[in-house]
């Protein structure tokens, strides 16, 4: 039997075989061939040919088996078949060549897996048969070893590629399909990450739809970053529309080494390839440190090769993803839009009824005052045209439950006119009076246009002041308040629309708040200025809403939910005018406006209900229950006062110098 030992802990016997071999070849020698002719033979074979003695230590060999090694002639003379395999590999071949030594007969399909010179895996078929001396004793074994490394990786390709091509239609969401892409494409290519590069043609910016990476939390920190599209080597395939191979980042004038930093990665080596389709590229299929060896022309080819198949069906994917998310935007357009016509509905309601009452109040004043009856049709009238107005709000209210009145944007001309007729009325029939006049300036202080001084500000004493002002309007409320409040450089805005804005702000924040909540109100400088953040520890907003939160006098309450109540009380819903206003201020005084916000756990939908009490809650067991369950944070940023611009040198704006209409 074969020894598994090495050379030195070889048996006598085996020893004396060995030191009565000729040098090389052993066969040559002992059937008395010519060296030369042997040699001559040999080396027109295109495979590789060895010759090992029992211990398996190369002995003889042609140039084309050193080729497949990447060693030298000399540096493969009396190398060990263990040196070119791990310890897994080594055994099994041994267990060949054991059972070649103990039955004789001989091998034509092992497999070796072997690592070469320059580290690359190799998959070589290897034939073997003992080798006999005069005497018939066992001195060797000789075969013939062909690389058919190419050949594993043509024939593993196709199975791929293959099973792409069947999978890809049982994929209709993007984020499924790409995900199995990389997948196929880490394994194909032995490397430690592979990811999907897509672009935003709308921000100019790459992103990671897909990434897998060995290190999981590299792949995940991946998907969270976006980069400019003219940048890295993703951006040069883009442009080019050509494969690029880096084989050395350290090295290369394209890599951006600010997404390794973000992603807390080291990228060694890289294969970009453009995923297109019809002259148009929508992005680059990546793969990242090859295991073993560089890449090379194959991974190259294959790479494309599994780009060009999937390009059409990530295309039809993310337009068939486009078409879901429209429709859904659509639904939820309609379901706001609903909700806007019935809150407005059920806000016009309360006034014009009061209107009502006021009327009949007034009517029997006069009455009892007044012996000319003269003002009764005018009152008649304005009774009457009251009553219209209700009238319509019903059919408003009608539109909503399915009857059968179509004019949808009644109440929206309604609201328009409502309030000039109704003065107009008032004046004509009753004269210009103190209560005209009255009516006239609160509809000027709350709608009517005003210019507005830009003044400096320091928003940390600004916040302190009117926070202790405001407090007595919500004492009601049991939400503990918590303020960092530090100093910060001073901002330009008007004080009138910061103090909107700051009172809009932690009204809706307590608004939205049950009793025993928390709310945290912080002033602090931010890396490009003051920030103001007013974080509810509430029932948070659902993922819908919070796409359609500052569009229109859309408001995230049913309007089912709520009556008028008292503005801070929980639930009060207000105007959902606040918000809209807040975007509007931050377009004109150049401020930024950033909401984060999770929906309560235990109350996901819109229509699920918050008690109002954290006591009363019979999912909270604690305090902190609620507090750990949802909840939003609204930030804005502003510019120190010498940052913001001042207007352009026009003539209006001299005229103007820092005035805006508000």
């Amino acid at each position: 039997m074969i020894s598994n030992k090495n050379r030195q802990n070889s048996h006598p016997q085996e020893l004396n075989h060995l030191q009565h071999m000729p040098g090389s070849p052993m066969v040559a020698d002992s059937c008395g061939i010519d060296r030369q002719r042997y040699r001559v033979f040999i080396e027109d074979v295109a495979d590789g040919f060895y010759e090992t003695n029992l211990n398996g230590d190369f002995v003889f060999f042609n140039e084309s088996f050193c080729r497949i090694f990447e060693f030298s002639c000399d540096e493969m003379q009396n190398r060990n078949y263990r040196d070119f395999m791990n310890s897994q590999n080594a055994e099994i071949a041994f267990e060949h060549f054991n059972k070649i030594y103990r039955t004789g007969e001989g091998f034509t399909d092992i497999i070796w897996d072997i690592t070469r010179k320059d580290g690359e895996r190799r998959i070589l078929k290897i034939s073997a048969k003992l080798i006999l001396d005069d005497h018939g004793q066992k001195i060797g074994f000789r075969g013939i070893a062909r690389d058919i490394t190419h050949e594993r990786r043509a024939a593993r390709s196709n199975q791929a590629l293959f099973r792409i091509a069947k999978a890809l239609p049982l994929f209709r969401q993007l984020d499924q399909l790409l995900d199995f892409i990389i997948k196929e494409v880490q394994d194909l290519l032995a490397v430690e990450g592979a990811s999907v590069i897509l672009l935003d043609e709308n921000k100019k910016e790459f992103y990671f739809p897909a990434a897998t990476y060995d290190n999981k939390e590299a792949g995940k920190r991946m998907r969270e970053i976006r980069f400019p599209a003219d940048k890295g080597v993703a951006g040069h395939v883009y442009r080019t529309g050509q494969p690029m191979i880096v084989p050395d980042t350290s090295k290369s004038p394209y890599f951006f080494k600010q997404v390794d930093e973000k992603a807390v990665y080291q990228t060694r080596n890289m294969l970009d390839v453009p995923i297109g389709i019809q002259n148009r590229m929508i992005g680059v299929l990546c793969a990242v440190n090859k295991k073993e060896g560089d890449f090379d022309q194959a991974d190259v080819f294959l790479l494309s090769t599994i780009a060009s198949t999937v390009a059409h069906p990530i295309e039809n994917a993310r337009i068939n993803e486009a078409l879901k998310h429209s429709y859904e935007e659509v639904q939820s357009l309609n379901r706001a839009k609903d909700r806007v016509i019935n809150h407005l509905s059920h806000e016009l309601k309360t006034p014009v009824s009061v209107l009502s009452a006021s009327l009949n109040l007034l009517s029997k004043k006069l009455s009892e005052q007044e012996k000319d009856r003269s003002w009764e049709k005018a009152l008649e009238r304005a009774q009457r045209n009251l009553k219209r107005i209700l009238e319509m709000q019903y059919q408003v209210e009608d539109i909503l439950h399915e009857r059968d009145y179509r004019a949808h944007t009644l109440l929206s001309t309604l609201l328009d006119v409502c309030t000039d007729e109704l003065e107009a009325l008032i004046t004509e029939e009753l004269g210009d009076g103190d209560a005209v006049e009255r009516i006239r300036a609160r509809i000027d202080n709350l709608f009517g246009p005003k210019h507005l001084v830009l003044q400096t500000i320091h928003l940390d004493r600004f916040v302190r002041k009117h926070l202790k002002s405001l407090r007595p309007r919500f004492s009601h409320r049991k939400c503990h308040i918590e303020t960092r409040i530090s100093g910060t450089p001073p901002i330009r805005i008007p004080e009138e629309v910061l103090l909107k804005i700051v009172e809009g702000l932690i009204r809706n924040a307590i608004e939205n708040t049950p009793d025993g909540g928390r709310i945290e109100i912080i002033v602090q400088t931010g890396e490009k200025g003051p920030e103001l953040v007013v974080k509810d520890h509430g029932i948070g907003i659902t993922e819908e809403n919070q796409r359609l939160i500052f569009e229109s006098t859309f408001t995230t309450s049913e309007t089912a939910h709520y009556c008028t109540k008292a503005p801070y009380d929980f639930y009060a819903g207000g105007k959902g005018f606040d918000l809209l206003r807040l975007k509007i201020f931050s377009e004109r005084y150049h401020f930024a406006i950033r909401m984060e916000s999770s929906r309560c756990r235990f109350i996901p939908r819109d229509e699920d209900l918050c008690p109002g009490d954290i006591a009363a809650c019979k999912d909270c067991q604690t305090t902190d229950d609620c507090l750990n369950s949802g909840g939003t944070t609204m930030t804005l940023r502003f510019l120190p006062s010498p940052k913001i611009a001042s207007p352009k040198n026009s003539t209006e704006n001299k005229r103007k110098k820092n005035e805006y209409i508000a």
